[in-house]
């Protein structure tokens, strides 16, 4: 899919109170103050337009009725199996997250009371969206289906999985649970998606600092995987997986709690920060 009409795709509330989408250049994500409005459909035949509006305040890059269905990986990175206690996987795990779980790149994530315990952590991701219908893509074709990547945060409690299933979707369901932003960057502007740094700091320690070189299923390999049988929708994003150092594997374990301030990057596409805040 050509994308290359846009360098940093970006949702936002202008000064004018309305709501757009626009091209914010190809300014640092995350640094950028200003966006040309783009018309049109995003996944089809759009326009960047000469109307430049300043941005008031970021939204996630894709809006809660864009997105069907959130995917994501579990256990995606050399050595994060064995340090939390799972055999090698031989094909992606596969969980589902709510589109309501999508908030954007600078907004709190609310905790539940049910959820306020031990046992919260936030994980680092790079995310994929898809840009257009994709069933039974092979894998040499993948990244002609894909609109672009963004930087992801699978917020997930791990008290909650265990009383659910290690990899099922009950401990990383919560409504605002999934930020993802500050943009979309498109794919012809990765060079190698194998081949990015991401770290997550926690008030201001950093706790994970990898590559996406350490993914176990690449991501090419992921959107063929998971066009089997099954269409994936334009909007449609997958969380990749996270590389270790989570502070869950710590011993013993840190959780985090009201107030803390989580940052996530990846090179290339940006940075998210949220706080966490108990309801």
């Amino acid at each position: 899919m050509d994308t290359m009409g846009f360098a940093r795709l970006v949702r936002f509330v202008a000064e004018d109170g309305a709501t757009y989408y626009g091209d914010a250049g190809t300014s640092k994500c995350g640094s950028f103050t200003s966006a040309r409005v783009i018309k049109g459909n995003i996944f089809g035949d759009f326009t960047i337009t000469d109307n430049v509006k300043q941005i008031q305040k970021l939204l996630s890059p894709l809006d809660r009725n864009t997105t069907h269905v959130v995917r994501g990986l579990g256990v995606n990175y050399q050595g994060v199996p064995e340090q939390m206690g799972f055999n090698f996987p031989q094909h992606p795990l596969l969980f589902y997250k709510p589109v309501t779980a999508i908030v954007g790149p600078f907004d709190d994530v609310p905790i539940d009371p049910s959820a306020q315990d031990d046992g919260l952590d936030c994980e680092v991701e790079l995310v994929i969206v898809i840009g257009k219908g994709s069933h039974n893509v092979k894998e040499e074709d993948a990244l002609s289906h894909v609109l672009g990547y963004t930087v992801g945060n699978d917020m997930t409690h791990h008290g909650w999985m265990r009383k659910g299933n290690r990899m099922g979707a009950l401990g990383k369901q919560c409504d605002g649970w999934c930020p993802i932003g500050p943009c979309i960057v498109p794919t012809g502007a990765v060079e190698d998606p194998q081949n990015l740094r991401l770290w997550a700091k926690i008030n201001g320690e950093t706790v994970q600092n990898g590559s996406t070189k350490e993914m176990i299923f690449s991501v090419p390999h992921l959107v063929s995987f998971l066009s089997q049988g099954t269409t994936m929708l334009p909007g449609d994003i997958i969380l990749t997986g996270t590389p270790v150092g989570a502070r869950a594997v710590w011993k013993p374990p840190v959780w985090l709690r009201n107030g803390d301030v989580m940052e996530l990057g990846i090179e290339t596409i940006g940075q998210i920060v949220n706080k966490i805040a108990f309801q």
